[in-house]
């Protein structure tokens, strides 16, 4: 299985399963995780996903074996090809339910890409980052918009050019890791993540997220100002809001907890 998909509490962990090649993003595999984020989020069971990675690495990158043949294709072939996974990155950073990333080990090339399209990271303290790509002759294409969000232009800048290795102490320090612990202690912490990201009502996490695409990097002007306060009106006029204001005001626990 390519792909292991379990239910954790309110949580689908999907595990990458290709331990002997560290996990590379073969065509097999992005079409099993396509596959995934279309069952899990027709589950209103599962309100989160997490992806995780089997064996010792998250996520070594590409296939190299399959990008030599791709050297040898049609550019315009080449380009399909590489459009499969900018389309999985963007269906990621777009995915309607809170994606974690788990990196307990190596996440390189395009699995740094994955992790930067996640909305939070969870990683092991031994865990590590690179962006190779320069050093073979290639460049971090599809994955830099998520990097550059995700760590800020100026350190994958640095990233991108250096192909130098990122602990994750110093993931963390910069931004782009959000918690990083002891592996012993790494599923523990994201238990806990998922179950305060499952506190939140399920259409509202979705409307946080579309309007966290929207905002990033718009211009602060009054059409923005406008467009937020819809935002929020349209929120509140929903049976969602009206629940949770009850719940809250009479002191219990919303329907969806």
């Amino acid at each position: 299985m390519i792909l292991d998909v379990q239910p954790r509490g309110a949580a689908a962990w999907l595990w990458m399963n290709r331990p002997e090649v560290r996990n590379a993003l073969s065509d097999e595999l992005i079409s099993a995780l396509e596959t995934a984020l279309e069952v899990v989020e027709r589950d209103p069971s599962m309100r989160v996903l997490v992806l995780a990675g089997r064996g010792p690495a998250f996520c070594a990158g590409g296939d190299l074996a399959k990008m030599e043949k791709a050297a040898k294709m049609t550019r315009a072939r080449s380009r399909r090809e590489a459009s499969r996974f900018a389309k999985l990155l963007y269906r990621m950073h777009a995915y309607p339910k809170p994606i974690v990333a788990r990196v307990h080990g190596p996440a390189f090339a395009g699995g740094m890409g994955l992790v930067a399209a996640s909305d939070l990271v969870v990683a092991a303290d031994a865990a590590e980052f690179a962006l190779p790509e320069t050093r073979i002759g290639l460049v971090p294409a599809m994955i830099s918009p998520y990097l550059a969000r995700a760590m800020g232009a100026a350190q994958a800048r640095r990233y991108m050019l250096t192909g130098e290795r990122l602990s994750a102490p110093e993931a963390k320090r910069i931004g782009f890791v959000h918690e990083c612990v002891p592996a012993g202690e790494l599923d523990a912490a994201i238990d806990a993540l998922c179950a305060r990201l499952a506190q939140g009502g399920p259409e509202a996490l979705a409307r946080t997220k579309r309007l966290l695409l929207r905002v990033e990097n718009a211009p602060l002007d009054a059409a923005l100002a406008a467009e937020t306060a819809a935002a929020l009106a349209e929120a509140r006029a929903g049976a969602e809001a009206r629940e949770g204001i009850r719940a809250f005001l009479e002191k219990r626990k919303p329907s969806w907890q």
